[in-house]
């Protein structure tokens, strides 16, 4: 996706933003547990998916999420090693926190 910030453009007071919303951490922690990419569909929201598009846009656009296709179907990976670089332990920080949470 051509919005998703370059390390160097990262803004951190956008991350903190992102990952503040109870939605965006449900994603943070289903992406954060999963093996492999998952598709928007795949990730369970109690939102509607116009509106789960607005959380996953938030997240990709503050730099946090990866998103590409695969056929028709949008997928999402954490951007870990880029979050790293820029904020070290900051995202890890943020899932340690989430595991003990009970957003879905």
């Amino acid at each position: 996706m051509s919005d998703e910030p370059d390390i160097a453009d990262f803004d951190f007071p956008r991350i903190l933003a992102a990952v503040a919303d109870p939605v965006r951490m449900s994603i943070l922690k289903q992406l954060a547990s999963a093996q492999d990419a998952l598709s928007c569909g795949a990730i369970e929201l109690p939102i509607k998916a116009s509106t789960a598009t607005h959380h996953f846009t938030a997240l990709r656009q503050a730099g946090v999420l990866h998103q590409y296709y695969v056929g028709t179907s949008r997928m999402n990976l954490l951007r870990i090693d880029d979050m790293e670089r820029a904020y070290p332990g900051f995202l890890s920080s943020v899932i340690a926190g989430l595991a003990g949470t009970t957003h879905k």
